[in-house]
């Protein structure tokens, strides 16, 4: 890996630090040639503390170490991505991130559509929100609309109208993530034990 350390005058570059599951930032550090390669050697994130002017292991007091999963350098050589695996929250406030973030699993708009929905549950009037309504009328009507959509997307699979395929799965997905708000679960949930299954 070829590294330029001449861009700055204190010889250091930035190391940003990205959750290896969630793809999520957690900081920034600051690296020299002898801080990675302690990294590399022990497999937990080492900084060049500019404070305390010495080599600095994340975690070497809290306990909350950042296991080394990969290393890269960008397209100029004078940056580095560091993917980990977190043990416990990175900042020293106690925060997952130093950006005070819940590191969790983001899925774009399906996370969106489940915060509209978990939204919809607890603030919007049954008789003007769709959503709120299947919420007012029980567990039952609920799995029976994911049942009445899985049926359907299976009946659309068996067909040649991929639209209308499409359309019914939308239906089926959307249902579902009622169905799990209203069994108190989210996404993440299921996405954790196919995670678990992984071999």
């Amino acid at each position: 890996m070829k590294i330029d350390f001449t861009k700055n005058e204190n010889g250091l570059i930035p190391a940003i630090i990205q959750d290896n599951q969630t793809k999520n930032v957690l900081m920034l550090g600051y690296m020299n040639q002898e801080a990675i390669d302690k990294t590399l050697e022990i497999n937990k994130v080492t900084f060049f503390s500019r404070s305390k002017n010495r080599l600095w292991t994340k975690g070497e007091e809290s306990g909350n170490f950042l296991e080394l999963v990969s290393i890269k350098n960008d397209c100029d050589n004078d940056t580095l991505l560091l993917q980990v695996k977190p043990v416990g929250p990175t900042c020293h406030t106690g925060s997952d991130t130093c950006w005070q973030e819940v590191n969790k699993q983001d899925f774009g708009f399906i996370s969106k559509l489940e915060n509209t929905i978990k939204e919809r549950k607890e603030n919007a009037d049954s008789e003007t929100s769709y959503v709120a309504s299947l919420f007012a009328k029980g567990m039952n009507k609920i799995a029976q609309k994911v049942g009445e959509e899985a049926v359907e997307v299976v009946i659309e699979a068996k067909d040649t109208n991929d639209d209308l395929f499409l359309s019914e799965s939308a239906d089926l997905l959307f249902h579902y993530l009622i169905l799990l708000q209203a069994k108190g679960y989210q996404l993440n949930d299921v996405v954790n034990v196919l995670k678990s299954r992984e071999k």
